[in-house]
């Protein structure tokens, strides 16, 4: 690996790579840190504490400014995630499409900055922000999906190189990939069949759960 050190710089150069890389495993356990944080702060913001959610802006915007203005590895959450995955060997993907996909996040999260914390206002634009924010780090960290990764092909007009997974790559898929009629139709029959719980178990599930102890008590008559 080379031993380039430079402060100022996005990506790594890895011997055996053309380009500058990322460590994607990092980034994927970044973005699950993200998510988790986020979905909390919104689920708070759906009880009428917006103040979670504006913190969460504002670390979000420093976070992905740092990573795409200064240096990845100097971003606080992918040190974190560096750390946490820190056995497990680099799974190394094209830095210059990740840049892309952040200069996407950073937009999205100025956004959020002006209209919640700034003017300290909610609205269907906000909501929707966070929607797809979460699904983008959803797919990142689930999946290995980068969907704004998707945006550096229409912004330079080529491919990607070394995307996660070599989705870039044009290969057949090996036949434990492969999926067929009969894993369609498991998949609708497990949907009908939470369908049908919904409809039959309603009642039931809705009532109103006792604490363990004192149904316990109360069985027993004390």
């Amino acid at each position: 690996m080379s031993k380039e050190n430079k402060t100022i710089q996005f990506g790594e150069n890895v011997d055996g790579y053309t380009i500058p890389v990322l460590n994607e495993r990092e980034i994927r356990a970044s973005a699950g840190m993200l998510f988790l944080f986020a979905f909390i702060a919104i689920l708070i913001a759906g009880e009428g504490n917006f103040v979670p959610i504006k913190y969460f802006v504002i670390i979000f915007l420093t976070d992905f400014i740092i990573r795409v203005f200064i240096n990845p590895k100097f971003s606080p959450t992918l040190i974190l995630g560096r750390w946490i995955v820190r056995r497990q060997t680099p799974e190394y993907v094209g830095a210059a499409q990740k840049k892309v996909a952040w200069i996407i996040g950073i937009g999205l999260a100025v956004i959020m900055l002006v209209l919640m914390v700034f003017l300290n206002t909610f609205s269907v634009i906000t909501g929707l922000i966070c929607f797809v924010c979460l699904i983008f780090l959803f797919f990142e960290s689930v999946f290995g999906i980068c969907l704004g990764c998707l945006a550096y092909k229409w912004y330079h007009g080529k491919n990607a190189q070394y995307c996660p997974g070599e989705v870039c790559d044009v290969k057949s898929r090996h036949d434990i990939q492969k999926t067929s009629w009969t894993h369609f139709f498991i998949v609708l029959g497990f949907a009908a069949f939470i369908v049908a719980a919904v409809f039959l178990l309603n009642d039931t599930l809705s009532a109103e759960p006792q604490e363990l102890f004192e149904m316990i008590r109360n069985a027993s008559g004390n």
